[in-house]
């Protein structure tokens, strides 16, 4: 009786071992998966919008009105964040050039106490740009958002979008899906290990916004009534 219950504990023993195995292995496949879904994603994105995103001033068609991106213009830990100040950089640029003859700062505005759209504006003035070519758009709330705001708002289904180019490049991908003519700007991006975490998460990012446009088919969180860009 004891040889057989011993033999009956062992092959539990083992059953339960194939199947935490069968399970282990199960998980491992899945994340195999993901990634290769998600890097795809990531890689069909950079692909499709390749020839509308430019570095070089000198062939960048010309626009009317330059959409520019917001993020923070300081870092938590504090000192001004990099991102912030190339984007700013690269708005002057295009506008001294004759590339754009106004700058969209569009940006997020849901607290008090952060208002990028505004941090733009006081950036943009401290560096020569002349008030009334800047306007603001204080319900950019997602890159998404900026992106129809621009044309559904604003008026304008040919722009040109200023930011980093990772950034760009799916901003432009999004303003493509809605059949706008959208070309990208290339602010300058950081060196690594600067901004790894950023680009890490342009890879989940890639994927909402494939998930918002293709599956969920996500609207603007705030549209409103018409602005007038003047001519």
């Amino acid at each position: 009786m004891a040889l057989e219950s011993n033999t009956t504990s062992n092959s539990a023993s083992v059953k339960r071992r194939n199947r935490a195995v069968l399970i282990l292995a199960f998980i491992k496949l899945s994340l195999l998966i993901l990634v290769v879904i998600v890097f795809t994603l990531h890689t069909a994105i950079s692909r499709s919008t390749e020839r509308r995103v430019f570095s070089d001033l000198e062939i960048l068609p010309n626009n009317h009105v330059g959409l520019l991106l917001g993020t923070a213009k300081y870092q938590p830990g504090g000192g001004l964040n990099p991102y912030f100040i190339h984007r700013i950089d690269a708005a002057v640029e295009l506008y001294e050039a004759g590339k754009i003859k106004y700058i969209l700062a569009s940006g997020d505005n849901e607290y008090d106490s952060y208002n990028e759209p505004l941090q733009m504006r006081q950036t943009l003035l401290e560096r020569g740009v002349p008030s009334e070519i800047i306007i603001l758009d204080y319900a950019g709330f997602s890159t998404l958002d900026s992106v129809v705001r621009t044309a559904e708002v604003f008026g304008r289904e040919s722009f040109t979008v200023i930011s980093q180019r990772f950034h760009n490049e799916r901003a432009v991908y999004i303003g493509s899906y809605y059949g706008y003519d959208v070309v990208g700007y290339n602010a300058a991006d950081l060196t690594p290990p600067s901004g790894v975490q950023t680009h890490v998460r342009e890879y989940l990012a890639r994927v909402k916004a494939i998930l918002d446009l293709h599956v969920v088919r996500r609207r603007p969180r705030f549209l409103g009534e018409p602005v007038q860009v003047p001519e």
